[in-house]
Parts: C-alpha cells; sequence; structure tokens
C-alpha cells in the first residue's frame, strides 16, 4: 500500500514576521545587557579588591610612639664664657632628652602617592576585620577603610563612631551585622594601645536617625559602628563599651 505524504506549506504572516523580529531584538538586548552586568561586577569586584589593598598598605605604613616615650634631640645653647674683664656669649649644640610628641592624626603615604590621615586602628577578630581608621570621611574615603563619623579620637571618654561599607562578601564591614552581644572588638589608638571593647547592643535605624552618635556615655569609652543593611535602605547599628 502506498503512502502519499502531503506537507502543508506554512504561511508565515506579517504578525509573525514582527513577533520574530521583536523576539530576535529582546534576546540581543538581554544578552548585551548581561554582559553590561557581568562587566560591572567584575570591575566593581576588581574596585573594591584595589580599595582593599590600599587600606592594607596604610595600616602596614602606620606606625605607634608610646606615650612617654623619649628621644635624643640636638638643640641650639648658648653659654657665656669668662673672659677676664667681659664676658662673651657663644652658641653651641647639645644633645638632650625630649618626650616625643604623640600625634592626634598621622600621615601615611600610599604607593601611588595619595596622603591618608588615619587616628589609630580597628581589629575585630571572630569576623577578620583588621584596618586603618581614617581621620575624617567623606564617599571615596569609604572606599579605601573605616572612618571616623563622630566623636572623640580612639580610646578617649566617650563615643568613638566609626562607619563602613557593607559589600554582602567579607570585605570592610559586611560582617558587622552579624556580631552579636559579647563580641570584642579591639581599637588601638597612635600611641600604639590597645583597648578592648564588648559588644552590648545591635538595632537598625533610618538613614537620618543619628541618635547612635550621642557622647553621654556617662564618662565610659565607648564605640559606635554604623553600615548599611544588606538592602541598603537602614543602617546597622553596633554599640560596645571598653572592657580595660
Amino acid at each position: 500500500m502506498n503512502q502519499i505524504l502531503i506537507s502543508e506549506k506554512v504561511y508565515v504572516t506579517p504578525d509573525m514576521k514582527k513577533k520574530k523580529k521583536l523576539f530576535k531584538i529582546e534576546f540581543i538586548m538581554s544578552v548585551f545587557l548581561l554582559c553590561v552586568l557581568s562587566s560591572y561586577a567584575i570591575y566593581a569586584e576588581y574596585d573594591r579588591n584595589k580599595s582593599e589593598e590600599v587600606s592594607k598598605e596604610i595600616l602596614d605604613s602606620m606606625s605607634f610612639t608610646p606615650s612617654g616615650e623619649k628621644k635624643l634631640v640636638q638643640q641650639d645653647a648658648i653659654v657665656v664664657i669668662l673672659n677676664k674683664d667681659k664676658k662673651q656669649a657663644s652658641s653651641i649644640q647639645q644633645v638632650v632628652e625630649q618626650d616625643v610628641p604623640v600625634p592626634e592624626v598621622q600621615k601615611n603615604v600610599a604607593s601611588d602617592g595619595t596622603e591618608y590621615y588615619t587616628i589609630g586602628q580597628i581589629s575585630i577578630p571572630s569576623i577578620n576585620v583588621n584596618y586603618p581608621i581614617l581621620s575624617t570621611w567623606s564617599i571615596d574615603l569609604l572606599k579605601i577603610s573605616a572612618c571616623k563619623f563622630w566623636g572623640p579620637n580612639p580610646n578617649e571618654v566617650g563615643n568613638l563612631c566609626i562607619i563602613g561599607h557593607n559589600y554582602r562578601n567579607s570585605k570592610f564591614f559586611s560582617k558587622v551585622p552579624t556580631l552579636e552581644n559579647g563580641a570584642q572588638i579591639q581599637i588601638t589608638d597612635l600611641t600604639g594601645r590597645t583597648i578592648t571593647y564588648e559588644v552590648y547592643d545591635k538595632y537598625t535605624i533610618d538613614p537620618t536617625d543619628v541618635g547612635c552618635t550621642s557622647q553621654k556615655t556617662d564618662g565610659q569609652k565607648e564605640i559606635t559602628l554604623i553600615t548599611c543593611t544588606n538592602d541598603s535602605k537602614q543602617r546597622v547599628v553596633v554599640k560596645a563599651r571598653a572592657i580595660e
């Protein structure tokens, strides 16, 4: 028995042509956007890694001057020499001991020549945080390291407020929102003195709420860490008190 194969011709209507064209355009745009987003993500990660390197450079270049340390310095001195009936004054150089002044801010120069000013170091071993604390803050400085936002210098009476980025990875203050009460934070000032602070509170606030920066600490030394929530809509505040 013979079989006759009959094929039907498919007619492409104008509407079908239009849909096919739109599909191609949407597909090309999707691929293009995917490439753009991938490139941006790669560049952002590269930029963050570079910032991390700069932060480590600053940390490695920091020096600490113990309070009360002395150094030998040369200075001019005037001596009076008796010469028969008259006195003669003469200038000489003498070596004396002087206290080394401890600066409130230290200048550190990165390998690219950029100058950064630091006031100390923050370390949180439990979340692998170890960064210099820059003396002031700006959008650009926050990309480099943790920054002083408000309050006294490290390890002084009052509430030192420190801000840092949450990149939702392991860098900068990304893991700060995971800290719980009892976690320990170490702050080292420019004299090399390290004080341990213990977390006693954590909460979220609106970006415009600055109540956490209050300096009413009842004469105690406190620190406040501030970073973004993972969706960047609010701020996570971590409060800690010195346990020296």
